[in-house]
């Protein structure tokens, strides 16, 4: 006689299966997923509005071209002798607008990714690539280029040249110091405000005693400006592109594991002082290669990775392409507001940013309070 007090194999099968503690782990998944998916998501977004709105800025400029122009410019470079294009119209789309485009693009990722990387490295959500006195470091390389006209590499790369060279010794000199005295995130940030009013009392020495054609080149530069760029300096761009951006995405485990502490990821396996000195290096690499073409372009590493923040966290392996995709897209935007609102005049590239990014960071301090990001 089965005793009605004693589960049998059946019944345990069906308690199993009716067992509500199998429920969370179900539901934990579908929450990973979805949390997956909307970063996923933005990201896909951000790289339609990317295309949709470079194919719309090509089409625009102070000179006037129709946009079946614009478009058939374009598509006889993929199918030569089918589309009958003018002489002028030709060479401002491929040499003018286009490298502007793709400049553009280059520069706000790379900005965008390398604040992303610095605002972690430093934990401070006002750190940007310039915090480190790296702009003001190419400021005084092209200032040394104009007045004194030398520099390690003369011709048309003059002003490049020592612009990155510069940089990158700023970089490599807070970069020493920090290891020095220990590569805390106060140290590097006081040896970056150090490094900025150094280089920029150098640069301002430099004005004072410049021509109006030197201050005029010391000037312009300094003000950030997409038209320096060209086709001939897109591979160089590109490669180190290639070879900065995985280094710093390979990065991204470890920065998260560092935002409880740097003890905290010394216990798992982190050395955080190698870390920190690491993305410091790639992340000045890439922008001095940045700014030694673009010149000074102010607020797209601060704004745009707190643009991404809002919308998808703090996990790096996101906010990384993310930061880079927004940064993109406000610099475009920017550029082309700046060669059109004031036709035929341009405004510079970093004078828009600035504009354009000073009411977003007064809207980040008066939404953030008392939230902390870290």
């Amino acid at each position: 006689m089965k005793n009605p007090f004693k589960k049998g194999s059946d019944d345990t099968r069906v308690d199993a299966k009716e067992n509500p503690q199998n429920k969370p782990e179900s539901q934990s998944r579908a929450d990973y997923q979805h949390y997956i998916g909307r970063k996923m998501l933005f990201m896909a977004i951000m790289i339609i509005l990317l295309g949709l709105i470079g194919a719309f800025i090509v089409t625009i400029g102070p000179l006037d071209i129709s946009v079946p122009d614009v478009y058939k410019i374009l598509l006889s470079s993929l199918f030569p002798g089918n589309f009958a294009t003018e002489g002028l119209p030709s060479q401002v789309v491929w040499n003018i607008r286009l490298p502007r485009i793709v400049a553009g693009i280059m520069a706000g990722f790379g900005l965008g990714i390398c604040g992303c990387v610095m605002q972690a490295v430093l934990k401070n959500p006002l750190a940007s690539p310039f915090t480190l006195g790296i702009s003001a470091g190419a400021n005084f390389g092209v200032a040394v280029a104009a007045v004194v006209g030398v520099g390690v590499i003369g011709g048309p790369y003059l002003l490049v040249g020592n612009a990155f060279l510069f940089a990158m010794l700023c970089a490599l000199f807070i970069i020493a110091l920090a290891s020095f005295k220990g590569a805390t995130s106060e140290t590097l940030i006081l040896a970056g405000i150090a490094i900025n009013y150094l280089f920029g009392s150098l640069s301002d020495l430099f004005r004072y005693f410049a021509t109006d054609e030197q201050l005029r080149v010391m000037v312009s530069w300094g003000m950030g400006d997409l038209s320096a760029f060209s086709w001939n300096n897109f591979l160089l761009l590109l490669v180190v592109f290639v070879i900065c951006t995985p280094l710093l995405y390979m990065k991204a485990n470890d920065l998260n594991i560092m935002a409880i502490g740097d003890e905290n990821a010394k216990s798992l396996g982190i050395e955080a002082n190698r870390v920190r000195m690491f993305s410091m290096l790639v992340a000045s690499l890439l922008i001095a290669t940045i700014v030694c073409f673009t010149g000074t372009i102010a607020f797209i590493g601060l704004v745009a990775p707190h643009m991404a923040r809002m919308v998808i966290g703090s996990d790096h392996k996101y906010l990384f392409p993310a930061s880079g995709l927004v940064g993109a897209l406000v610099l475009i935007s920017a550029d082309a507001t700046g060669m059109n609102i004031l036709r035929p005049t341009m405004i510079p590239t970093g004078i828009m940013t600035s504009l354009l990014g000073v009411p977003f960071f007064m809207y980040l301090i008066l939404k953030r309070k008392r939230k902390e990001f870290w």
